[in-house]
């Protein structure tokens, strides 16, 4: 099928300004920062996408921000299928990334790679992201091989929650860096196409950076990764709890939702809405008859 063949969004998915992962490691060799945010349906990701973001992450956080639970860790592999489908629908341009989701990668790696798979050919992902480092090297190359192109997450892992004993910044001993720098060669020496660092101090995510050969995309990692990424709702206050200190809030939205409904309740209750304005009308001939047919229903 040729491209003058493709229905209008056909034509544009197959469009050549669509980010790869060839294009990020470009960015990062010509020093151009790459500009990523999280996306979860959509809408949020029509938006993302037209005013030009990189690359876009349907991240397990939507365990948190969507779904209401308490950390990332209760996500299932189908809920993640099915928010990735739905931003997949609305990405044109970015590069699309799939988180996998705790328990899905942590087993067989036959199943790590059937699960990977899965984000590929049903749900339209360009890649998936795993938390880890030198320990999921091997997976991440089983993945490379399979021809799924993994970014991988270092430094502050939320799936990891446990285990670090909470949410909190990695890499402030030096025994803690070395570990980080081993983490970030061993995936990039397995295949990773790009590697998150969070919560991770600024010098060592510049260090990290100036010696890693594929980008480095940063959150709470400091201005001199190749990239940033923060969560789409952490930018327009809609998570409902304090803002961590490396996120910017860049609108309110709970408070013009919440002026909105609230304006929206009164009006409903004081029947200022709907107005004549906003609702619909018999045809003049038929209202006619319809007028004088009640006047006599009411007389009988």
């Amino acid at each position: 099928m040729s491209l003058t063949q493709l229905r209008p969004t056909e034509a544009r998915a197959s469009n050549a300004s669509r980010i790869t992962s060839q294009t990020l490691l470009e960015k990062k060799r010509l020093g151009t920062p790459i500009v990523a945010l999280t996306a979860y349906d959509y809408p949020t990701a029509r938006l993302a996408d037209e005013a030009g973001i990189d690359l876009i992450l349907v991240g397990d956080s939507l365990a948190m921000v969507v779904l209401g639970h308490d950390n990332t860790l209760p996500v299932t592999v189908d809920e993640m299928l099915h928010h990735t489908r739905a931003v997949a629908r609305a990405t044109r341009r970015a590069f699309l990334v799939a988180d996998m989701p705790y328990g899905s990668y942590h087993g067989a790696v036959d199943e790590a790679v059937a699960n990977a798979v899965r984000f590929l050919k049903e749900a339209g992902a360009q890649a998936v992201k795993i938390e880890g480092g030198a320990a999921r090297a091997d997976l991440v190359r089983r993945l490379t091989e399979a021809e799924v192109p993994v970014v991988g997450h270092i430094g502050l892992t939320p799936q990891s929650l446990h285990a670090m004993g909470g949410y909190k910044v990695q890499g402030r001993t030096l025994a803690a860096i070395d570990r980080l720098a081993a983490d970030a060669r061993a995936l990039e020496e397995a295949g990773a196409v790009a590697i998150v660092l969070e919560g991770i101090p600024r010098e060592v995510a510049a260090d990290i950076t100036a010696h890693c050969s594929v980008p480095t995309i940063g959150i709470g990692a400091g201005p001199d990764c190749d990239g940033q990424i923060l969560v789409f709702h952490d930018l327009f206050n809609l998570t409902f709890a304090p803002a961590a200190k490396f996120v910017r809030q860049y609108a309110d939205a709970a408070g013009m939702f919440g002026s909105a409904l609230k304006q929206y309740r009164d009006d409903v209750v004081t029947r200022s809405f709907p107005s004549d304005a906003e609702s619909y009308h018999l045809p003049r001939e038929v209202q006619s008859v319809f007028v004088s047919s009640q006047r006599l229903a009411r007389k009988a």
